[in-house]
């Protein structure tokens, strides 16, 4: 290239953030909850499963992405807590309720996690949830009784809003930790797969979006100590 030769101008679609998958060590954060017949995983039955994968707004900051759901049968031999419907409100027989077996409830929810998993070019999901394990553990219970082949999701690595509520507001429970990042709750809502996995995915995206603000305050602050500038003059109101 020559002096008199312009320099290209950057491209309008390239993106000025860091891309999903250079943020996680290439793992696609995924809320899930399941609602379930118990707390047992190895002999209650799995009755509900609600993902929201999480995207990014045009700025590269965290936000939910589409919910997707599934109402299971419950599987064979299986046991329900008659104590465990009284807290969720599921009502079994319900003719609305348009429950799968569970090979084909995977099936639906674990496409809508791989077509997330593409699209952002990662290389797998992790599990995000509030009481992350429990989640974790029914859904490997399912894939193991289903035989299921395409699970997306690593084995055993979770992100908990637990501990993100925790260090982030002093809750730990998520209708407090949800209300204490300014999110909205409903009590009469709660215990939906579909309501909690939202109210998780917004908490996680407040309190991830607030550390993402705080390392680039650290970075700004860093440089401007190597150039000699004073920190204070940066520090954030």
């Amino acid at each position: 290239m020559t002096q008199s030769e312009p320099v290209p101008a950057p491209s309008s679609d390239a993106p000025t953030f860091r891309r999903m998958a250079e943020r996680f060590r290439g793992y696609l954060p995924v809320i899930v909850d399941v609602e379930t017949g118990g707390f047992d995983w190895q002999k209650h039955a799995l009755l509900e499963m609600a993902v929201v994968p999480i995207d990014l707004d045009e700025r590269g900051r965290y936000i939910p992405g589409e919910v997707c759901s599934a109402h299971f049968e419950p599987a064979p031999g299986l046991q329900i807590d008659p104590k465990s419907l009284e807290i969720t409100g599921i009502v079994l027989d319900h003719p609305f309720r348009f429950a799968k077996q569970e090979k084909e409830g995977l099936d639906h929810v674990f496409a809508a996690v791989r077509a997330a998993v593409r699209k952002h070019n990662c290389q797998r999901a992790i599990l995000v949830g509030h009481n992350a394990h429990f989640d974790l553990n029914f859904l490997n219970a399912a894939v193991a009784r289903t035989q299921h082949k395409r699970n997306p999701f690593h084995p055993f690595s979770v992100f908990d809003t637990v501990t993100l509520g925790g260090v982030a507001f002093g809750q730990t429970v998520l209708a407090r930790a949800v209300q204490a990042a300014g999110i909205s709750w409903n009590g009469e809502e709660a215990h939906s797969a579909v309501y909690d996995a939202e109210k998780t995915a917004q908490l996680f995206c407040v309190v991830a979006n607030a550390w993402a603000d705080r390392e680039r305050f650290v970075e700004t602050d860093r440089g401007s100590v190597a150039d000699g500038a004073s920190s204070e003059a940066i520090a954030p109101t």
